[in-house]
């Protein structure tokens, strides 16, 4: 009984000592766990504090730049009102000048005006006196010489024309053995003139068309949820769509007529299809992209087969008829190259000499409009390289280095083709120069956005008052969009001359598909 006392005792005694260190271990890990969480607390607001003070350092610096160039442009409006203060008083000071002089031109003209009155009614008195003297000595003329003035007059043009009859007689036999020998120069002179007066209709390229639609219910199917689906089809095809009040209408404006071709074709095929979303206009697109390359090539063909042309290089006859979708001052290209070879070809014709060849020539005089966008240099010197490289004749090759006089014409071909160029672009109507400024300020801006890294496309929209910038969105993160849209900005306002201003918008899109099996 008493062992089993003291094992009792023993246990009770082994089970408190084994309580009091788990008690005192827990005590001391909780302790541990509670200056850990202290310290990273204070490391947490030590990082904030230091991160709100980099914050505010900035937004302090950003806010005196901005000041500073507040008052750099007041600065730069005062100075230019003042000088236009100090214009307007030059100006004020220069009329009141010219104001005294033309009164007192006035009072001088006055007096001149006085002076010739007096001198012409002197003059008339002298001429009435001077009138009686020449009758009075006529009559005593005709007296003395026994012939009346109206006989006197008559024998003496009755010699005359005997003798000019001779003269006459002998100057026309001269100027007729000129003409017999100069006789072909002169017509072909004559027919190279009457080929300026030629005529035909004229047709500029337009920047806008215009898709009917079923029902002003399918305008609100193209805008889309959010306008989601409008926005896909401009990014995509980089056209601008102009849906307003216009019922049962949407435009389309783009100053590339490709792309507005493209767009076309694209919104026609979703309308007939009815099913309108992002993922099916990204597919009628690439498949009218390759429609209109079957296009580029028979536009082509017709051009060739039209003007009787034969033995062109395929490749050839493809970057002809992408000249369809080019335009020069409002001109299309296709068109003015095809109207150069016919009139190139009725003047080869009338002059004797090779009419094909010169219909050869004119439509390939500015063959180098076609691609001049994707390589460097000008259009004649891209155009003498494509026919070089498709073995032209060397005849066909000086006629498109030289129908802008940059060569000199070697064959009387070349000049043709040179006096019909002239004949194309210079008729009423037929070329707009502030369209071709219009369209060569859109591609520079495209061109001053793609020029910067990590942008996919660049659409100039709204007639160059808007940019829409799409870049790659597994090279560009979310923050480097904001700056590309900074850097773009920045340089147009450094490198282009724009009226008003420009918006750029640059769009991230990120896409995760996965696939079901």
């Amino acid at each position: 009984m008493e062992i089993s006392a003291s094992s009792i005792l023993m246990f009770v005694l082994g089970v408190t000592i084994c309580l009091g260190v788990v008690y005192l271990l827990n005590y001391i890990k909780n302790k541990n766990d509670k200056n850990k969480s202290i310290s990273i607390i204070d490391s947490a607001m030590k990082e904030a504090e230091k991160i709100k003070r980099a914050t505010l350092l900035e937004t302090k610096e950003e806010v005196h730049k901005i000041k500073l160039e507040a008052e750099k442009e007041i600065k730069e409006k005062k100075e230019e009102v003042k000088q236009s203060q100090e214009h307007i008083l030059q100006r004020e000071n220069n009329l009141d000048r010219r104001d005294l002089a033309i009164q007192s031109r006035e009072v001088a003209l006055e007096e001149k005006e006085n002076n010739l009155i007096s001198k012409q009614k002197e003059v008339i008195k002298e001429q009435s006196k001077v009138e009686e003297l020449k009758s009075k000595q006529l009559n005593e003329l005709e007296k003395i010489a026994k012939f009346t003035k109206e006989e006197a007059r008559d024998k003496i043009m009755k010699m005359v024309e005997t003798d000019m009859n001779l003269e006459l007689a002998t100057y026309i036999r001269d100027r007729e053995e000129e003409a017999r020998l100069e006789v072909n120069e002169k017509s072909r002179e004559m027919l190279l003139l009457c080929m300026d007066k030629y005529a035909a209709d004229v047709t500029n390229e337009h920047t806008v068309s215009v898709i009917a639609l079923p029902n002003d219910e399918m305008k609100g199917r193209i805008i889309g949820r959010e306008g989601r689906n409008v926005r896909t089809i401009e990014a995509v095809t980089g056209v601008d769509l102009i849906i307003d009040d216009t019922p049962e209408a949407i435009v389309i404006s783009s100053f590339d007529p490709m792309r507005r071709e493209i767009a076309r074709l694209t919104l026609e095929s979703l309308i007939r299809d009815g099913r309108i979303h992002p993922a099916r206009i990204e597919e009628l697109y690439d498949k009218m992209c390759l429609e209109v390359k079957n296009k580029i090539k028979e536009y082509g063909k017709n051009a060739v087969y039209e003007l009787g042309i034969s033995r062109i290089a395929p490749e050839l006859v493809e970057i002809i008829g992408k000249l369809y979708f080019r335009s020069s001052y409002g001109q299309n290209a296709l068109k003015h190259s095809m109207e150069v070879a016919s009139i190139a070809g009725i003047i080869a014709n009338e002059v004797g000499v090779n009419e094909i060849l010169a219909k050869r020539a004119g439509l390939l005089h500015d063959i180098g409009k076609a691609i001049d966008f994707e390589m460097e240099g000008s259009h004649v010197d891209i155009g003498v390289e494509l026919a070089k490289k498709y073995r032209e004749d060397d005849l066909i090759i000086n006629c498109i280095a030289s129908h802008h006089n940059d060569t000199e014409a070697t064959s009387l071909i070349a000049v043709i083709i040179s006096i019909a160029d002239a004949i194309s672009a210079s008729r009423p109507g037929a070329r707009n120069d502030s369209s071709e400024n219009y369209f060569k300020r859109l591609a520079e801006l495209e061109a001053l956005g793609n020029s910067v890294e990590g942008v996919e496309k660049t659409f100039a929209m709204q007639a160059g008052r808007e940019v829409r910038v799409v870049v790659k969105p597994d090279e560009v993160d979310d923050v480097r969009t904001f700056e590309i849209a900074r850097e773009i900005k920045q340089k147009i306002e450094k490198e282009l001359q724009y009226p008003g201003t420009v918006k750029v918008t640059v769009t991230r899109e990120v896409r995760a598909t996965d696939e079901a099996k």
